[in-house]
């Protein structure tokens, strides 16, 4: 199955449950391919949960959910040993982390040192409990979803490192007027399954996957792609810059979008698609830039301020 078929049946058979999150549901696609994961952040009730669950049941593989509150520990989703008395010894029992597709849902809830125990299974694809060191089987995706900090008592800012992690991050906006009223047929009427079509396997998913990451970039697009990670790096109301990783991460999405498109090589357009998505959450700004912008605003000015390549594409 080629990728534009599984792109467009993708979007398809989510598009049953939810609803004008094609976006979405594309960048979601191309962080998959690369081994990265996903933010969604959104007001309560505008469907985060429902397109991460749909998501990993149109990919495949196994899927599991954690549900995070602030009693939540490390153990809880890393998996602790126990003393079995049967057996009169020590035994490894497996935290809900050990899926391929892991649902952090309200991840903000928890408290920030369970958040890090999250850290070395993102990075590494594996976790370690009590000194023993378990990989994670590919693919690993872990989708989080988080409510805005400031609207929700009870929650604790994502830090730095793991926030560097999440290859993108989605605003899941209120629906358009059309697209609502569309929600509102599909669930008065009940033409909605529980449950949808798995669209890949897993070889299909890494010979994707294999396929995106030779997708060419010439000099030209190389060099806009490192502009664009320096000017954060410079800009006076940014107290911290895109990492080297977010600099890499924007580099994938930009091959992983010129291949959902059927090219194999990435053209300015496709950085200039996927940079807000990938560069917004892997800035702080000081103290005077966030009194008067976005980092949505100061990555649209960072955008508009670096020359684009004319005629950039294959080499």
């Amino acid at each position: 199955m080629g990728v534009l078929e599984v792109g467009n049946r993708l979007k398809t058979e989510i598009g049953v449950h939810l609803v004008g999150k094609e976006q979405e549901i594309e960048l979601m696609f191309i962080s998959l391919l690369f081994n990265g994961h996903v933010l969604l952040e959104s007001v309560p009730g505008t469907g985060k949960t429902m397109l991460a669950k749909k998501f990993s049941e149109a990919v495949g593989g196994s899927f599991s959910r954690i549900q995070f509150t602030p009693d939540v520990l490390p153990g809880d989703i890393t998996g602790i040993q126990f003393f079995n008395p049967k057996k009169q010894e020590f035994e490894l029992l497996h935290g809900p982390i050990m899926a391929n597709i892991v649902l952090a849902d309200e991840i903000n809830r928890a408290t920030p040192r369970t958040q890090s125990s999250l850290l070395e299974a993102m990075e590494e694809m594996q976790v370690t409990i009590d000194g023993h060191t378990l990989p994670l089987e590919w693919p690993f995706m872990v989708i989080a979803t988080q409510n805005p900090v400031e609207s929700q008592q009870g929650t604790f800012p994502l830090p730095v490192a793991q926030m560097d992690r999440f290859f993108i991050k989605l605003n899941a906006a209120y629906p358009e007027f059309e697209a609502e009223k569309e929600i509102l047929k599909i669930h008065r009427f009940g033409i909605i399954a529980s449950r949808i079509e798995q669209i890949l396997d897993k070889d299909e998913l890494r010979e994707l996957s294999n396929a995106a990451k030779k997708v060419q970039i010439n000099d030209e697009v190389e060099t806009y792609i490192l502009e664009l990670a320096r000017k954060t790096r410079e800009h006076s109301l940014i107290e911290l810059g895109v990492s080297p990783r977010g600099t890499l991460a924007l580099m994938k999405a930009a091959q992983g979008k010129a291949f959902l498109a059927g090219r194999n090589y990435v053209v300015p357009d496709d950085v200039k698609a996927v940079a807000p998505f990938v560069l917004g959450h892997r800035i702080y700004l000081s103290t005077e830039g966030s009194l008067t912008k976005s980092p949505e605003a100061i990555i649209s000015e960072i955008m508009e301020s670096v020359p684009v390549p004319v005629e950039a594409g294959a080499s």
